[in-house]
This record gives C-alpha cells, sequence and structure tokens, in this order.
C-alpha cells in the first residue's frame, strides 16, 4: 500500500527537518534503482546499442552513459554526505558511503594503472558494505516502547534486502573464481547481480522514507 504522509517514528515538533530525510531518503533509493536502468537507456539512445556491458562500471567510458555513471555516483555521495540519521552511527555510515560513492567515480575500474582499479574496487565493496550496514543494523532499530505492524513488515524488507545484496557481492566474487572472463562476459553476470543489488539497496531506501509500508498519522 502506498503512503506518502509523514512517518510516525519522527518527532513532530521537527516537521520541516522530517520532510527532508524522508526526501533524502527516497532520492537516495531512487538513484540506486535508476542508475542500472539509466545506464542502458543512454547507452540505446545515443549510441542504438542495447548489449550490456560486463559490469555497471565498464559503463564509465561509454560517452552519455559514462556521464550518467559519473553523475549518479557524485549526486548519491552528496546525498549520503547530507544524510543525518537518529543516532552518530547513521552519520558516520553515511559519510563512509558517500566518500566511497565519489571513490568509485573518481578511480575507473578499466583503468591501465592498476592501484587505480584496485582502489575502484575497494571503494566498489566499501560502497556496498554501507548499504549492507544500513539495511541490516542502522533501519532495523525500533523504539524501545514498541513497534508497529508495518514497522516489522519494513524490518523484514531490510532483512531481505541485506540478504539479497549479500548474495549478489558474493555472486560476483564466484563468478571470478568459478568461470573464465568469456562465460562472465557472455552472461553478463557481474553486471546483473550489481544491477540487482542496487536495485535492492534502493527499495531498502525507499521503504525507509516509508513510501511503502509507512505508518499511517491520524490528521
Amino acid at each position: 500500500m502506498i503512503n506518502l504522509r509523514m512517518p510516525q517514528e519522527q518527532e513532530s515538533n521537527y516537521r520541516e527537518e522530517i520532510i527532508s530525510h524522508v526526501i533524502l531518503r527516497f532520492l537516495i533509493g531512487m538513484a540506486g534503482i535508476l542508475l542500472p536502468l539509466l545506464l542502458v537507456a543512454s547507452k540505446l539512445i545515443y549510441n542504438g546499442d542495447l548489449r550490456l556491458e560486463d559490469s555497471i562500471s565498464d559503463y564509465y567510458d561509454d560517452g552519455a552513459a559514462g556521464d550518467i555513471f559519473v553523475g549518479i555516483l557524485f549526486v548519491l555521495g552528496a546525498f549520503l554526505f547530507s544524510y543525518r540519521g537518529k543516532d552518530p552511527i547513521d552519520s558516520k555510515t553515511a559519510n563512509i558511503g558517500s566518500l566511497a560513492a565519489v571513490g568509485v567515480a573518481l578511480f575507473p575500474t578499466m583503468s591501465s594503472m592498476k592501484w587505480i582499479s584496485t582502489l575502484h574496487f575497494v571503494f566498489a565493496i566499501l560502497l556496498f558494505s554501507c548499504f549492507i550496514f544500513f539495511a541490516l543494523v542502522i533501519f532495523r532499530k525500533h523504539h524501545p516502547s514498541g513497534i508497529t505492524s508495518q514497522k516489522r513488515i519494513r524490518n523484514q524488507v531490510y532483512l531481505v534486502s541485506g540478504i539479497i545484496m549479500i548474495v549478489c557481492i558474493v555472486a560476483i566474487g564466484v563468478s571470478f573464481l568459478g568461470f573464465d572472463e568469456d562465460v562472465r562476459n557472455q552472461y553478463n553476470l557481474v553486471f546483473w547481480f550489481e544491477a540487482i543489488a542496487l536495485m535492492t539497496f534502493g527499495f531498502s531506501w525507499i521503504t525507509k522514507a516509508e513510501v511503502v509500508f509507512g505508518d499511517i498519522i491520524a490528521s
């Protein structure tokens, strides 16, 4: 059920700040969901080519798709840097995620210099680790006084989202260990696992914004 009202778990006397947080969470979530879709669409529109790249990061040097890739990562980094949760760990995790998102954008995976591609890999792992930590730990916190039925549903969404992201990251590692490069690229295994992880991350943040499964506040 779609609910565009303000979440109940926030304090009503900070209404303007709450709206800001809701919108920020929604925008962060949409950035994750739209990134793989926009990359594929832009390559089709500008290059007339629907073939997928081997990974999300391989769109870096693909003309307009590369601009979208870098742009969304910088926007995501800015959104995460602006994010402030209830506890200090929320903001610290978001700041680390912000740094990681910018790092993924600045250090392309296809660079001829090994240290740059290595940094890209490190930042990518760090970014997904932050996404997973938000889903499994930060988002699942609740007030000691009680938990609503909708919050229970949201917590289940966060749990499933975190598990899916972990499975995707492990699957990427397994694809490198268990398949040769030709097979990996033929089926675009890395791209699909990354796309699923990104869209799952995005849905968890949209859920946190309570656009879905939100608590309804009586006016």
